[in-house]
């Protein structure tokens, strides 16, 4: 049974001022049953996650956001870039674990700050981070198997067509469209590539380019629930113009050490609950995760709305998150299957973006080889 308030007609989900009425006047009870009813009657009881391996590139990052830990100073790491050979060898040690993802995660533009970083690309013919980023691609695609995601931060749409070529999907985290973020003190004071006009403006790229596309909001960085509703209703207008957004990651803050924002506190339960309840009613179709590691009571989740736990690693930890392991996908399975729910693995494109419009010829050979009838991977 769908819901039957608003104007929620199946497709586009309830209105800015229903979403604004809905979070301070239902109780939440009902807003998390009526988002579970929601996505069972739109999504069913298959609960998806991609076995991925992460693939960090580089360290370094041109922006200083407040919450980081991930970035380094080239004096911090051995090398200024991960190597093909070392690439490589994470990529053969994922696929013998039954990986079918190759995450490769990068700073933003490092090159535009160091020149480190410039000197170590043009030695080796590339001339830029996002050009060594699709021959690493490639070498992954070809040599092992496995499929590229790319997070990479802002792209032009020269580098996302570039991308396509090798990558099943790309990412780029919206966090918030509210520029009030970027004012001094406030999470992206000193990361103007976080500017939300820009990451709307990457988004707008990958869905002229038509790449099947991942983004989210980062919840509990100083943004108001009026702010994360106006973030969500951007997503879906892009998403209403070019129907390349196959998920939305729903992450919440974990306050880092040594960081400026190290004594802010966590997101609570009920906020994260009613973001991710709000995510479902506004877009009943999307595909929404809520990071596993980085809630330990994870699988309550399930009765807000999601229908996907993200890339979970056997082999890696998370890199901009060292401080939460991955649970097991043994026990993501167990719980997720003690809320009635069937875990499978899917690739980092999902079922419905498995189409020649999204994805190249080589990527969509190397997922047929994979795939089962449902678009998920084969055995998984």
């Amino acid at each position: 049974m769908l819901i039957s308030y608003g104007n929620y007609n199946g497709a586009g989900g309830i209105s800015r001022e229903e979403a604004c009425s809905i979070v301070y006047s239902m109780a939440i009870d009902e807003l998390l049953s009526k988002a579970s009813v929601l996505r069972d009657s739109i999504k069913g009881k298959v609960v998806t996650y991609s076995r991925k391996v992460f693939i960090p590139l580089t360290y370094l990052c041109r922006d200083r956001c407040s919450y980081c830990t991930y970035r380094k100073e080239p004096s911090d790491v051995d090398d200024i870039m991960l190597k093909p050979e070392h690439v490589l060898t994470l990529a053969e040690q994922g696929k013998r674990m039954g990986c079918t993802e190759a995450l490769f995660m990068t700073g933003e533009r490092p090159e535009q700050r160091y020149n480190e970083a410039r000197q170590w690309l043009r030695s080796r013919g590339y001339s830029s981070t996002i050009e060594y980023i699709a021959d690493m691609s490639r070498l992954v695609l070809d040599r092992v198997g496995l499929l590229p995601h790319t997070n990479a931060g802002n792209l032009t749409l020269d580098e996302v067509k570039m991308l396509k070529e090798y990558n099943a999907s790309i990412g780029l985290m919206l966090e918030n469209v509210s520029p009030r973020l970027m004012d001094n003190g406030m999470a992206h004071e000193h990361a103007p590539s976080k500017h939300p006009m820009l990451r709307l403006k990457t988004m707008e790229n990958a869905g002229r380019a038509g790449v099947a596309f991942t983004t989210g909001l980062l919840i509990g960085i100083g943004e108001s629930m009026e702010e994360v509703i106006d973030s969500l209703f951007a997503i879906r207008d892009i998403h209403e113009r070019y129907r390349h957004i196959q998920e939305i990651i729903i992450q919440n803050f974990n306050p880092k050490p040594n960081t400026p924002m190290a004594y802010w506190s966590k997101p609570s339960r009920e906020y994260m609950l009613k973001v991710v309840a709000l995510t479902r009613l506004i877009m009943p179709d999307m595909n929404i995760q809520v990071p596993p590691n980085l809630n330990p009571n994870f699988d309550e989740f399930l009765g807000s709305g999601i229908n996907d736990w993200g890339g979970i690693s056997p082999l890696t930890i998370d890199h901009i998150n060292p401080e939460a392991p991955w649970p097991s996908i043994e026990s993501v399975k167990r719980r997720t299957e003690a809320k009635g729910f069937r875990l499978r693995a899917r690739f980092p494109v999902y079922p419905e973006y498995i189409r020649d419009e999204y994805l190249a010829s080589r990527v969509m050979e190397a997922i047929n080889g994979m795939r089962d009838e449902y678009g998920l991977v084969r055995g998984y």
